[in-house]
């Protein structure tokens, strides 16, 4: 039985429900990010199709984007009011399918295989439930697998609803950018196109021994099967994360040891809590260091115990602080917590 994957693309989201509590932000540019001052360090984390026009884009520094827009209002991040919105998105995805699997707060995977009701008749109704029922715009991508259904909303994006048939997948994918696919950073990508490979069309014309001679064998099979729009990856529905992090980015380069260790005991609590929240404790401790010059390094210990308090996860991560070069200014430190384990 072909499959029916419906992906839920949610549009400018943190605009959008900033715009919502501020109605007279509404047609507007609006910027969110970091603390809302684009006079200090931070990235944008969602722009207003409005502030999209200037070319602010995600993750574009804050000083960037008031560059190039000085219009543009600016806001801080919300997590826990965007968080809420999220959860009555997902209210309404779980009322077609208990298999959805959420990628975090604005966008969300369904397998309706199953259901006795058409994929175009769900994903239509979704669309429109969402904007009646929240004052919110979705974009649609409807296929036989994840990775189509996401390029296809992605590339109907903004408020659109594409649905890609098995038979038409090849045709779909085959004159879009390598970049597209998942597993294709920037690396990979320079890497195709030294061997002169841009589109996926034309990686499809490479055999398999020779993606893997230039890849990797997992990478080269993996994007082998890609490049013909095959994925055999399931919607899970009860998802586990992978990790827990945390990360600050300085106002100012720092090589200051004992600011470093504060800010360390302040992440390492932030990321205790998360670890209480979600119910988890983890075994791999990651301290991340990126240097002023953006070079970035990370230095990693594995306890034979699990970890889930702040003490554990701060004494650990300070372990690993003089592995580093102290000597060079920091711009941002993050901690992160791995291999996790559900508690008793």
């Amino acid at each position: 039985m072909e499959r029916k994957i419906i992906h839920v693309d949610m549009d400018e989201f943190f605009a959008r429900v900033e715009q919502l509590r501020r109605p007279e932000l509404m047609g507007r540019p609006v910027v969110v990010g970091g603390d809302g001052d684009p006079r200090k360090r931070g990235v944008v984390s969602t722009a207003s199709y409005e502030a999209r026009k200037y070319g602010i884009r995600s993750a574009m520094p804050l000083r960037t984007a008031y560059r190039l827009c000085r219009k543009a209002t600016f806001l801080p991040v919300d997590i826990a009011a965007y968080r809420k919105v999220s959860l009555r998105i997902m209210s309404i995805l779980r009322e077609y399918t208990p298999l959805v699997e959420p990628l975090g707060l604005d966008e969300a995977f369904l397998d309706v295989t199953h259901s006795v009701r058409s994929a175009r008749e769900i994903g239509l109704e979704l669309r429109d439930r969402i904007r009646r029922e929240l004052n919110l715009v979705a974009t649609v991508g409807i296929a036989p697998n994840k990775l189509v259904a996401k390029i296809a909303a992605s590339q109907g994006k903004p408020d659109g609803f594409t649905i890609v048939e098995e038979e038409a997948v090849e045709e779909f994918l085959e004159d879009l950018p390598v970049r597209t696919l998942w597993g294709v950073g920037p690396k990979t990508e320079n890497r195709l196109k030294r061997l002169g490979i841009r589109t996926i069309k034309e990686l499809r014309g490479m055999n398999l021994e020779m993606l893997s001679s230039s890849l990797g064998e997992s990478l080269g099979r993996l994007l082998f099967n890609y490049s013909r729009g095959l994925d055999n990856s399931q919607v899970v529905a009860n998802w586990e994360p992978q990790s827990v992090s945390r990360e600050v980015t300085f106002q100012e380069d720092t090589s200051d040891t004992q600011f470093l260790q504060e800010t360390i005991a302040k992440l390492s609590r932030g990321v205790a809590s998360q670890l209480r929240n979600s119910g988890h404790h983890g075994r791999t401790i990651t301290l991340k260091i990126r240097y002023a010059n953006f070079a970035t390094h990370t230095r990693s210990m594995t306890s034979p115990e699990l970890a889930h308090t702040s003490d554990e996860v701060r004494s650990i991560a300070l372990e690993l602080l003089p592995k580093f070069n102290l000597m060079r200014k920091v711009r941002l430190v993050g901690v992160r917590v791995s291999k996790l384990k559900r508690m008793e």
